[in-house]
C-alpha cells in the first residue's frame, strides 16, 4: 500500500485528487491539507506519507520551502510538485530542494496516478513541457547543474552503500537495485536513507551528482 499526501489550497482540486487516488487499488490518501503548515501539524506524530504532491504557491510557507523541510526530516519520502508554474526558476528549485517530480496542474488523474508508481519505483516524472524545459536547459548551458557547488568531505560508506549508489549512476529503480543485491526494497530505501543522511542530500540526483564528480 503506497501512503499519499496532498498540500493543495484549492479546496475543490484537493478533494477530486483525493477521491481518485482513494480509489485505486494499492492507494490511501488520508491527509489532504490546504497549506504546508497545516499539512506538518496533521502528519505531526504519525507516519509521514510515502509520497506527498504539493503545489508550489501556497498560502503561508511556499511547496518548495515546505519540501525542504519534509526532506530534511524524512528524506526517503517521495515529493512530486503538482503547480500551475512552468518557469525555469521554480522547476530548478524544486528539483534542487529534492522534488522526484514535476507536473502541471492541468495533468490528467491517469498521468498523476502514473508519476506516483513511476516515483516508487525509483524513477523520475515530468510533465512532457517540463521535461523539455530541462532537456532544452542542460543542453545549451551543461555547466549548470555545478553553479553553486561546494566540494564534498570524504565520507565513510559502507560497501553495501556503494554499491546502491553505483546502481543509482546505472540508472537502476528501487526494485532493479533490490534484485540486483538480493535484498527487499524496503531494505534498499533503508540503506539509502543512511545514504542521504551522510552525504548531507535530499534526492538521488544529489547522490549521482556527488558520484560523478568523484566527491563520494
Amino acid at each position: 500500500m503506497t501512503t499519499l499526501g496532498i498540500i493543495e489550497d484549492d479546496g475543490e482540486i484537493r478533494e477530486a485528487i483525493r477521491r481518485y487516488l482513494n480509489n485505486q487499488k494499492d492507494f490511501l490518501c488520508e491527509v489532504a491539507s490546504p497549506s504546508v503548515e497545516d499539512f506538518l501539524t496533521t502528519v505531526m506524530g504519525k507516519e509521514m506519507p510515502d509520497v506527498v504532491l504539493t503545489d508550489i504557491g501556497l498560502p503561508g510557507m511556499s511547496g518548495i520551502k515546505g519540501m525542504r523541510i519534509i526532506k530534511e526530516q524524512h528524506p526517503e519520502t517521495d515529493i512530486i510538485m503538482l503547480t500551475i508554474y512552468n518557469d525555469w526558476q521554480r522547476i530548478f528549485d524544486s528539483l534542487c530542494a529534492g522534488a522526484s517530480g514535476y507536473l502541471l496542474k492541468n495533468s490528467p488523474l491517469a498521468e498523476i496516478k502514473r508519476a506516483i508508481e513511476t516515483v516508487r519505483a525509483g524513477g523520475a516524472a515530468m510533465s512532457p513541457e517540463i521535461a523539455r524545459k530541462v532537456m532544452d536547459h542542460f543542453s545549451r548551458s551543461p555547466g549548470a547543474a555545478m553553479l553553486n557547488t561546494v566540494p564534498a568531505e570524504r565520507v565513510e560508506l559502507t560497501q553495501k552503500e556503494r554499491d546502491i549508489i553505483a546502481g543509482l549512476v546505472d540508472g537502476l529503480s528501487y526494485k532493479l537495485l533490490a534484485d540486483r543485491m538480493g535484498l527487499s526494497i524496503d531494505t534498499i530505501r533503508f540503506h539509502i536513507k543512511n545514504v542521504y543522511r551522510k552525504l548531507h542530500v535530499n534526492s538521488k540526483g544529489e547522490v549521482i551528482s556527488k558520484s560523478l564528480r568523484g566527491e563520494i
